[in-house]
């Protein structure tokens, strides 16, 4: 193995309202450059059975492990990288919550003028997007096709999720890299800004809607791949 070689593994974990295929076009980045990765399949009913899913990827794979997460997926990392395992945390337009926080109350006071998601009521204690509006929120960078395969795809979102707060945020000791997506809709580039600073995170910027790990997903390899060689 050279210096350069790639060590350990890297860990996808989406966010709410899809699931882990979207991350194919990194992941096959990722392969390319000779990484190990793996994607974990949230069940999206609590952040505790995220978190818990989260970890036995992490413990079946080899380490050191650089554990990524994209919206609701910036949450799940946050716990579970408190695995010994892994050394880095990557924020892919994520929240990045601290000691009791989660995606509610991040989500609680918007900045004002901000777009607000489409979400629907609650359904039986699942959440979804509204699917006309779906397109421009979330995937507007995206092929219109592929976006609407998307919405008609959602993948529900426990409440339970949604409220779950963090109790040991692993970006307090471990190293944070964030990559904030400047034309998101979901989760407005200035609060991205905000949580990238309060984290202490290494980050960049990318010209992308809320799914600019499927849209650019060269970018966002590249900037996985820097978190993983530091």
């Amino acid at each position: 193995m050279t210096e350069d070689a790639p060590r350990g593994s890297v860990v996808l974990v989406h966010g709410g309202f899809v699931d882990g295929s979207g991350w194919q076009g990194v992941y096959d980045a990722l392969k390319a450059a000779g990484h190990n990765v793996a994607i974990v399949q949230n069940p999206t009913l609590s952040l505790d059975g995220d978190v818990a899913a989260t970890r036995q990827v992490i413990d079946r794979v080899p380490g050191p492990v650089t554990l990524v997460g994209h919206s609701y997926g910036g949450v799940v990392i946050t716990e579970a990288g408190n695995h010994e395992k892994v050394t880095s945390l990557v924020y892919i337009a994520a929240f990045a919550p601290d000691k009791g926080e989660s995606v509610s109350t991040l989500i609680a006071d918007p900045p004002p003028g901000a777009p607000v998601p489409p979400i629907l009521p609650p359904d039986q204690g699942f959440l979804f997007l509204d699917r006309d509006k779906f397109t421009d929120s979330f995937a507007a960078d995206l092929p219109r096709a592929q976006a609407e395969f998307m919405a008609d795809s959602q993948v529900p979102w426990g409440v339970d999720a949604l409220g779950g707060a963090v109790a040991q945020p692993a970006w307090r000791t471990k190293r944070s890299w964030y990559l904030i997506a400047t034309d998101d809709r979901m989760i407005p580039p200035p609060a991205q800004h905000a949580m990238s600073e309060r984290i202490g995170a290494q980050t960049v910027e990318v010209a992308g809607s809320h799914s600019v790990y499927v849209s650019q997903p060269a970018a966002v390899a590249d900037f996985i791949k820097e978190a993983a060689r530091s």
